[in-house]
């Protein structure tokens, strides 16, 4: 198998409602997993990206937010060995005895520091045991498990971060060129790629849950405004409803999971769905949409090991939205050079877009994604573009995606810090 497609496949994963609160469920169950007795108390470390991006997030199988409450349902009913859907099973009961345990003042939160990097430190503590588990730089990533003072587990990862103090390597990613990336997918054997069609089985049915379950709004709206139909003659209209009613769904912790791609189901449901809306309106193959969804992935994924996992820019929007562009542009025939020029107006609009967390307002960015793509292709592939000469664009494709990455770290941290003080003075009020 070619190394970029084990890339992508060793990174889509299914994930239930918003990713940050899943892992979170995840660490608190696997810690519990190694206790018994009765809980004296929980407490969560995690970095600024997790704190924020969790902190008014729905849950599945839940009507609350949160990771307070992400981490309560984690030590009640979380199985850690779904990892991000350990909450797949929770009842209603469990919410209730999730409360009660927050009423108590069994359940803690802490922000560990402001930091795109993934990192979260579940402790659990029992009239028995007490189990620390460690997650660094992605979701279900466990770098360190100690019970009662003994070490059961330490991974390299851990022992590198303490070594070196943090700094992460560079991503292999980064030694493909943009011309590369569509070399391989033009040529890449099809039945290499063909699991990619489960990104789109697990993504349609969280879109058909968004149009189906009362509790979504946006949803319905998109779907009015598409004519009422799921794919009309218009293809943007299309690809705006397929996205943003799944994110919705997502967002607000329908049962139904996204696949995710750089641990981020919302990056999953951008870099694949309007895609999938290309194909339905247009007839393209199924062929076209895998390679084409194949390119959208390692682009948003280029971008993405730049700007950190967790950092205070929109990644859905901007490192999604512009792999899911240059597939748009593959799927319309064009060029890599057409495909720099797409990143040229995708980086010169929205890379300032902010992220203030797994939230309803996702859906909104995405909408917002998906109109700055289809503009970007359009204006790119009639030869109008933002030129190198101006902005952040670089003078490759390659330096302009380091560069969007740049702006969110290091460039953004200090915008995380204001966001997580934004936060925090909510909970006072």
């Amino acid at each position: 198998m070619h190394e970029l497609s084990k890339m992508i496949k060793d990174d889509m994963k299914p994930a239930l409602g918003v990713t940050e609160p899943g892992a979170i469920a995840f660490a608190v169950a696997k810690a519990r997993s190694f206790t018994k007795g009765d809980i004296k108390k929980v407490n969560v470390a995690m970095n600024s990206g997790m704190y924020k991006n969790a902190f008014t997030c729905g849950i599945p199988n839940s009507n609350e937010v949160g990771n307070i409450f992400a981490a309560a349902l984690g030590v009640v009913a979380g199985n850690a060995d779904k990892g991000l859907e350990s909450l797949a099973d929770v009842t209603p009961e469990d919410n209730v005895k999730a409360q009660e345990m927050i009423d108590q003042g069994k359940i803690t939160v802490e922000l560990s520091g402001i930091t795109s990097r993934i990192f979260i430190e579940a402790t659990v503590e029992t009239e028995e045991d007490k189990a620390i588990v460690t997650i660094r730089d992605s979701h279900t990533n466990i770098t360190k498990i100690i019970v009662n003072d003994k070490v059961e587990l330490e991974t390299e990862d851990e022992k590198k971060t303490e070594e070196d103090g943090g700094e992460e390597e560079s991503h292999s990613i980064h030694k493909y060129t943009l011309q590369q990336l569509y070399d391989y997918v033009t040529t890449v054997d099809i039945e290499e790629i063909r699991f990619i069609n489960e990104a789109y089985k697990v993504n349609l049915e969280l879109f058909h849950e968004g149009l189906e379950n009362p509790r979504t709004t946006f949803a319905r709206q998109l779907l009015a405004i598409n004519n009422g139909k799921e794919v009309s003659d218009d293809e943007q209209k299309t690809a705006s409803l397929m996205c943003n009613a799944a994110i919705e769904a997502r967002v607000i912790g329908l049962d139904k999971p996204a696949m995710s791609i750089t641990g981020s189901g919302a990056h999953g449901i951008i870099a694949t769905m309007p895609l999938y809306a290309a194909y339905k309106v247009n007839g393209y193959t199924e062929e076209q949409l895998l390679r084409a969804t194949a390119l959208s992935y390692l682009v948003c994924m280029y971008i993405k090991e730049y700007s950190g996992r967790l950092s205070a820019f929109c990644g859905c929007a901007i490192a999604a939205g512009s792999g899911m562009a240059c597939a748009l542009v593959y799927l319309r025939g064009g060029t890599v050079e057409m495909m720099a020029h797409t990143l040229n107006n995708m980086a010169s609009s929205i890379t300032g877009m902010i992220c203030d967390g797994g939230n309803q307002g996702c859906t909104m960015k995405g909408v917002a994604a998906v109109d700055a793509a289809y503009k970007s292709v359009e204006f790119a592939m009639n030869g109008i573009y933002i030129s190198e000469v101006h902005g952040i664009n670089g003078n490759t494709p390659e330096e302009t995606m380091r560069n969007m990455g740049l702006i969110a770290s290091p460039g953004m941290v200090g915008t995380e810090k204001t966001i997580v003080e934004i936060f925090e003075d909510k909970l006072k009020k």
